[in-house]
């Protein structure tokens, strides 16, 4: 995790550096290998060049030695050549039905492959809610959830066997969902999936903690609780080729509850949903709760974020349309279980 304070990014703190607007743009016009290439063969290659303009510039007769009052861009260069790009954000505007939501996760995947040996691929953050509908993982067989596939699908869900992690589980209004599909190979050293859990793990505790009051209770269980017997969020993830897809789920309102009343989410017995709504007593606006989770997966994963403009992004944006599309063609969906 980040050290530094909230909202700051390593771009706004260099940008506060005194007197520097020439030595700035050297460095930035001496970063032309890209991010990626990050090896100390490129860095110092790099910093040769700023050593040469800036002695071109300042009369100097020797570029070896930098000037001290240099060794901030130096270290400027450091950061930047590591630095991730920054995350593109979309947030949906209607709840989504499942199924188009995963065509939409494995056309953005193919994407990303498609694109990526030229470093050209978006890292992408999307934000929704879904249809009501519930989603066996990968561990769970076909037979064993067959009849209970009938059985909630009477009550005015959908349910669909997914390739995450984890077991059934519940998807629905009030509940905001986040799909991101990141390249964690960016990161260096590459990050490891045990990092990026943990990482969308805190980045919900401290979202709850400073947004709205709540004290996560500690558990040996994948996912954030309020006490033992209380979840209020869910992680289930996918990575291939490093690439992430899947990712998390936490309640906001009330509404999500009586339909995970109606199962043994995530395999646990004695354990039952909870809500940000109903641990506060306090209603909660989702558009502002979008806008919280935002920030907060930002400042987990380090990323700069940026609004996505569907209509500027060719295969990706097209089928984004196409999935909100789908979801306003839907009409509408059960509000509580029909029993």
């Amino acid at each position: 995790m980040s050290s530094q304070p909230k909202g700051t990014s390593i771009r706004r703190r260099h940008l506060e550096l005194p007197n520097m607007q020439f030595l700035r743009a050297q460095a930035a016009d001496s970063l032309s290998f890209k991010p990626r290439q990050s090896d100390k063969t490129n860095k110092q290659k790099a910093k040769s060049n700023l050593f040469a303009r800036m002695a071109n510039n300042s009369n100097v007769a020797t570029a070896r030695r930098p000037p001290a009052e240099c060794q901030h861009v130096i270290a400027t260069i450091d950061q930047l050549s590591t630095m991730p790009p920054p995350v593109f954000y979309y947030v949906f505007r209607l709840p989504l039905p499942y199924s188009p939501t995963l065509r939409l996760q494995e056309t953005i995947h193919r994407a990303q492959l498609a694109l990526r040996r030229s470093n050209a691929h978006r890292d992408i953050l999307l934000l929704l809610e879904h249809r009501p509908v519930y989603t066996a993982g990968r561990r769970q067989a076909a037979t064993s959830i067959e009849d209970e596939s009938q059985r909630l699908t009477r009550m005015g869900a959908d349910f669909v066997a997914s390739s995450r992690g984890g077991q059934l589980t519940y998807h629905g209004p009030g509940q905001i969902v986040g799909y991101p599909l990141i390249d964690l190979s960016r990161y260096i050293p590459v990050m490891g999936a045990r990092d990026y859990v943990c990482r969308m793990q805190k980045m919900i505790e401290q979202h709850i903690r400073e947004d709205h009051g709540l004290q996560p209770s500690p558990s040996e269980h994948t996912g954030v609780f309020l006490d033992p017997t209380t979840k209020i969020a869910s992680i289930g993830v996918q990575i291939r080729h490093r690439l992430t897809s899947h990712g998390f789920a936490f309640n906001v309102t009330r509404e999500p509850l009586a339909w995970f009343d109606q199962i043994i989410a995530c395999g646990l017995n004695d354990v039952k949903a909870g809500s940000v709504e109903s641990a506060t007593s306090k209603s909660v606006d989702m558009a502002e709760e979008f806008t919280r989770v935002i920030d907060a997966f930002g400042r987990a994963y380090d990323r700069e974020m940026v609004a996505l403009v569907p209509e500027m992004e060719a295969e990706i944006g097209e089928a984004i349309l196409a999935t909100e599309a789908e979801a306003l063609l839907d009409g509408s969906w059960a509000k509580r279980p029909q029993l």
